[in-house]
């Protein structure tokens, strides 16, 4: 079965500095090439394939960094149809880590936060657009409540159309700062009103604020769910804790697209001499 530990790689400092050198002088020949930089390219024999995990949050014009605008979103998934990605679902993420499945080749999972309206109004209707899988960590106690979050209804209809939903606690909290009878309460309450809700079984979460432990990590086990998501940077492989999978944010920025590129691109290059994974 799965480890809560992950490996760990220490190479020496002078090594790293000349490696990332060498790096950041190929950076614009690197964003010129017209072959992109792919998990595939980069997967190693003993790890499997490198998967991207991209993190998202608000989807629109709200000028803030968790808001990517529904423009530059389009943008992205068209990137990643045109060159060759392929979403996925956490559970065949799930399959591919335990070595029960193959997974296609340049594996894309495509996760929000929080589940914001704009998810639903926005992000839903592009992701169809590119006939894409996508997964919504969800607040269980603000669907139906706030109104800037979507409904259970909506919810509902995006479970059976691709997108899936997951959990993202009750309310929220940071669980570093909770005792262990509030942690399973956020984690248990949490799961058994999606399943509710929806009518099925919910078997993975993400952190709230990105804050957990080892011990926060046995809990979430504990409760019945297989896998849990980080905001900790870096792609997932066989050699990831399956309790804090790595995600990479997309965020808005000055160039949010070049950025997005830049990450993508990149990340598979450095986790590979080390420097993500830890």
């Amino acid at each position: 079965m799965f480890s809560l530990s992950s490996r760990h790689t220490d190479r020496p400092r002078w090594a790293r500095r000349i490696v990332l050198l060498v790096l950041l002088l190929a950076i614009p020949f690197l964003l010129a090439s017209p072959k992109p930089m792919t998990a595939s390219m980069v997967a190693d024999s003993e790890n499997g394939t490198k998967v991207l995990i991209l993190n998202y949050h608000k989807i629109d014009d709200t000028f803030i960094a968790l808001a990517v605008r529904p423009e530059d979103f389009d943008a992205q998934m068209k990137y990643l149809s045109e060159h060759g990605y392929h979403t996925i679902t956490p559970d065949e993420l799930y399959d591919s880590l335990a070595g029960n499945a193959e997974l296609p080749e340049n594996p894309v999972l495509i996760t929000f936060d929080d589940g914001y309206e704009d998810n639903y109004k926005k992000a839903y209707p592009i992701l169809k657009r590119y006939d894409f899988k996508a997964t919504l960590f969800v607040i269980s106690s603000f669907l139906g409540v706030y109104p800037n979050y979507i409904t259970w209804d909506q919810a509902r209809e995006m479970d059976a159309d691709n997108i899936s939903i997951q959990s993202h606690t009750v309310d929220h909290k940071s669980m570093t700062d909770l005792s262990d009878d509030e942690l399973r309460s956020e984690l248990v309450d949490s799961k058994k009103k999606i399943e509710k809700e929806l009518g099925h079984q919910i078997n993975y979460m993400a952190y709230p604020t990105g804050t957990y432990n080892l011990h926060i990590a046995k809990l979430v086990q504990e409760a019945g769910y297989k896998a849990a998501f980080t905001i900790k940077y870096g792609n997932v492989d066989k050699a990831s804790n399956i309790y804090a999978l790595e995600r990479v944010p997309v965020f808005h920025t000055e160039d949010t697209n070049k950025s997005f590129l830049e990450r993508i691109r990149y990340t598979p290059i450095f986790e590979r001499f080390g420097w993500i994974k830890s």
